[in-house]
């Protein structure tokens, strides 16, 4: 007897290794959330072999307040250095320090990981 099973991570051709991040906004906090991606975490990211592929704010109002946003690795292994790297870094901290001098930025945060399907255009 055959039994079905969904396809996992290692069922997927070798790619890179992207997260999705969704961001929630404290209340009022999105235009400063921007910023300081805008200001100082892509360049951070960089910096820390994180690829920035895309962000993204919602236009629907179920989800407005909420910034999304696809970065890309060789695998989990860098994943799981860089991040380590980035949440050391001092311009990262001080950047952090100097956004939340008012309070939070972020109420919550969700990952995705991901591989790229076959017929993906993006690998």
């Amino acid at each position: 007897m055959v039994t079905a099973r969904p396809a996992v991570a290692a069922d997927a051709p070798k790619g890179k290794y992207y997260e999705l991040r969704i961001y929630t906004a404290a209340p009022g906090k999105l235009d400063a959330l921007n910023a300081r991606f805008r200001d100082h975490t892509i360049n951070l990211f960089k910096k820390h072999g994180i690829e920035n592929i895309g962000y993204w704010v919602a236009v629907d109002e179920k989800n407005v307040g909420k910034l999304f946003y696809v970065v890309a690795y060789p695998d989990k292994e860098a994943r799981d250095k860089s991040w380590a790297a980035f949440g050391k870094d001092p311009e990262w901290i001080a950047a952090k320090t100097a956004s939340e001098k008012d309070g939070k930025l972020v109420e919550k945060v969700e990952q995705v990981f991901m591989t790229s399907t076959d017929y993906s255009p993006i690998k």
